[in-house]
């Protein structure tokens, strides 16, 4: 065969690069298609979200609502309660905005699902108090100045009640000296168990003096 008439089969590093490069984009920008179909096909079409009725105290008030069953108590109370004082922050359980109190207890309502409450009662910042009549540890943070831009301050106040019940029930802390004494309402106390509420404005030192006012101690 005459290898004249051969074609040149040869290619530089250069027209490589280019090449691999232009068929990786295309790998990218071409869509996978899941187990369950994609949007718009017979498989997605059937598929269901699974949902759940819950049944809630809120406020005072039953409330019944029809949930997917992974929408968390927080986004339950926002979105479907429209009770928006209670914020949301990080979504991850870290800057305590989000603080609820359920059966009294203060917990991250971000990372706690609404099916997991149900026959619960669940209290909110508009549950506390309202303009005309405060709850005590909402007017104490007014007198204080507990708060400057007020985003964290609902989290900030139901914590802060959360906080001053444990104590009384004799709830120990990583601060608390003997763990099966019953722990002081101190300064030290209050810093360490609303560790968990971050204010990004900084006006925590208000914020314990508020809280030690309700408290009945000295900072």
């Amino acid at each position: 065969m005459d290898e004249t008439n051969q074609p040149d089969l040869t290619i530089s590093r250069r027209d490589l690069l280019i090449v691999g490069a232009g068929s990786a984009a295309g790998a990218v920008a071409t869509p996978a298609v899941s187990a369950a179909g994609a949007p718009g096909s017979p498989a997605a079409a059937t598929a269901t979200v699974p949902t759940a009725r819950v049944t809630m105290e809120v406020n005072g008030s039953a409330r019944t609502l029809d949930l997917d069953t992974r929408t968390t108590l927080l986004d339950a109370l926002r979105e479907h309660l429209h009770l928006t004082g209670t914020k949301k922050g990080c979504d991850h359980g870290q800057c305590g905005a989000c603080t609820v109190l359920v059966d009294g207890r203060r917990i991250n309502a971000c990372l706690s699902l609404a099916v997991m409450h149900e026959g619960a009662k669940v209290t909110t910042i508009e549950g506390l108090g309202t303009p005309q009549q405060l709850h005590p540890m909402q007017a104490a943070f007014v007198r204080h100045d507990g708060y400057q831009c007020g985003y964290c301050t609902p989290g900030q106040i139901c914590s802060a009640v959360g906080v001053i019940d444990e104590v009384r029930r004799g709830v120990p802390s990583h601060v608390s000296a003997d763990l099966t004494a019953r722990p002081l309402l101190s300064a030290d106390e209050l810093r360490e168990r609303m560790s968990g509420n971050l204010c990004r404005c900084g006006a925590y030192s208000n914020i314990v003096d508020a809280i030690s006012e309700v408290a009945g101690v000295r900072t």
